[in-house]
């Protein structure tokens, strides 16, 4: 039997313990839940600071890692979208707290106190969670001792009800490879952010939303509605409206709205053609 490795914890050398049956390996083990503490954490191809990005983790993520390196990495898999990967283990903490707001806003600041005047503690990115203890006035105070500001926060449960206008709040944000926050982002992370901002389970990379979101449209028959995905090989774009859509992409090195009429002739002018345009089954 095969398994995709971005979403399966085994190794030649190494696997989780639930996989026993399922895949050979030297050793099984059951793994340990950390929480992501930094603002976002790398998950790269190998234990590597120049190692390929694969996408990133981002505070509040719970994360089972199976192992770790003396040079400071640990080789896990995130709680959110299943994902395999190597993560800094100084992003890593303890996992015993609930969380219990999101970062709402694009990008928010967190202080050491309630004013603003303060240095920043850290800044973090929309889809951070936090476990908030008290409000004091118009801040949020989280377990850390850090202050935020109340209305860039919502409780776990609230929801936004179009991810075309989520994925509009990133226009311009450069494109980044494995990235998935307000520094840069790219095609599959930026529907991923979009449709889980709107509590809509989303996997991480362009192939595997193809497959799992939606149903097929009748493309160019039946035209394109808000939210629609537009998939080629290895890339994604969700359409604004008929006549428009939005993706981050190599070519601008941004996240850009584009028309339809020109985005498909260039796309497949540098080689790819449409695979597929996908509709989910609600209205977006």
């Amino acid at each position: 039997m095969t398994f995709d490795p971005r979403l399966t914890p085994a190794r030649p050398d190494l696997a989780a313990d639930h996989l026993r049956d399922r895949v050979q390996a030297d050793r099984y083990v059951s793994g340990k839940v950390f929480a992501v503490t930094a603002p976002q954490a790398p998950l790269r191809r190998a234990p590597s600071p120049d190692a390929p990005l694969e996408t990133e983790a981002l505070k509040g993520d719970r994360v089972t890692v199976y192992d770790t390196t003396d040079e400071g990495w640990a080789w896990g898999q995130l709680a959110s979208d299943g994902y395999v990967g190597w993560l800094p283990t100084a992003a890593l903490g303890d996992a015993r707290i609930d969380v219990t707001h999101k970062v709402t806003a694009l990008r928010t600041i967190a202080f050491p106190g309630p004013s603003i005047k303060l240095p920043p503690v850290e800044m973090l990115s929309l889809g951070c969670r936090l476990a908030v203890t008290m409000f004091a006035g118009s801040f949020a105070v989280t377990d850390e001792g850090h202050y935020l500001p109340s209305r860039h926060l919502a409780s776990l449960d609230r929801f936004e009800t179009d991810p075309v206008a989520v994925a509009e709040r990133f226009l311009g944000i450069p494109y980044l490879w494995g990235g998935k926050t307000s520094l840069g982002l790219d095609c599959s992370g930026l529907v991923q952010v979009a449709f889980t901002a709107c509590g809509i389970p989303c996997p991480r990379d362009s192939d595997m939303q193809q497959t799992m979101l939606g149903d097929g449209v009748d493309f160019p028959g039946h035209g394109l509605a808000r939210g629609d995905l537009l998939f080629w090989p290895g890339h994604v774009a969700l359409a604004c409206d008929a006549d428009t859509i939005i993706h981050a992409n190599a070519f601008h090195m941004a996240v850009a709205i584009e028309p339809v009429a020109e985005a498909l002739p260039r796309i497949k002018a540098a080689g790819s053609d449409l695979t597929c345009v996908k509709r989910l089954n609600r209205a977006v």
